[in-house]
Order: C-alpha cells, then structure tokens, then sequence
C-alpha cells in the first residue's frame, strides 16, 4: 500500500482552488458557474496576497540563515550555511525585483543596465544564487559525510 502524503495533497488543493476558476472561467465552462468578472478578481487577490506574503517569510528565512551560519562560526557546515545564506539573499533581491515588476511595472535591472545588460544581470543573479546555494548544500553534504 503507498504511503499518504498529506503534503502533497494539501498542495495540490491549494494550487486547485487558487487556480480553478480562473481557468474554468477563461475556458467558457459553466461547471462552476463562474463569470470571466469573478474569477478575474478571485485569481487577482489570491495572486496578490501570494505575493505580498512571499517576500516577509524570504527576508525572515534569509536572517534565519545568516542568523544559523553565524552560530555554526565557520567549519565545514559553517562555510556551507554561509554560502546558502548568501544565495538566498541574492535570491530574495531577486524576489523583490520580480514584485515590483509584477506590482508597479518597472524592471529595475532593464531600467538602470538598459534592455540587453539587464537581461544579462538577471540572467547572471540567477547563476549566483543557485551556484552559491548548491555550494552550500554541497559543503554541507560532504561535512556530514565526514570528507
């Protein structure tokens, strides 16, 4: 017999009823009765409470990282934290950038580097942050692996 996963099905519910209606609706279906009005303003707030959540829980798990790699006081686990913490906060700049976009329609990269160095930089905040997070991840493994 498989193992339930609670988790899982809490996500997919979650992703389910964010997103149903909006495609129902787009869709023509009346299997939910739902106007294109409703499902615009429905799929609108869950997005934006979505992302207005989002970024209080990245910055309080990027000081939770810093907070973790500064009590570790270097080492193996302690060098890998530290490397993950910086990944994450690149990552969460990043996350910043993307709401303001999605919020206010300004692209900081494109507005201060220009159309092609700014695709460039983002490109390039993508590489640090999941190369500094793998380097964490893999800095940890091999400390508990004991190499």
């Amino acid at each position: 017999m498989k193992k339930f996963r609670p988790l899982l099905l809490l996500l997919i519910t979650v992703g389910t009823l964010t997103s149903s209606s909006t495609v129902y609706a787009q869709s023509h279906c009346d299997l939910l009765q739902v106007s294109n009005v409703a499902s615009v303003i429905h799929g609108a707030s869950a997005n934006y409470w979505f992302g207005v959540m989002e970024l209080p829980f990245l910055f309080i798990s990027v000081f939770f990282a810093f907070l973790t790699a500064y009590a570790l006081r270097g080492g193996k686990f302690g060098k890998g934290m530290t490397y993950m913490a910086w990944g994450f906060l690149v990552m969460a700049v990043g996350h910043l950038h993307m709401q303001i976009e999605h919020y206010y329609g300004i692209n900081i990269f494109k507005t201060l580097l220009g159309q092609i160095s700014g695709s460039v930089a983002w490109f390039i905040a993508l590489i640090v942050t999941w190369a500094l997070s793998g380097l964490g991840f893999w800095s940890i493994y091999k400390a508990s692996k004991g190499a």
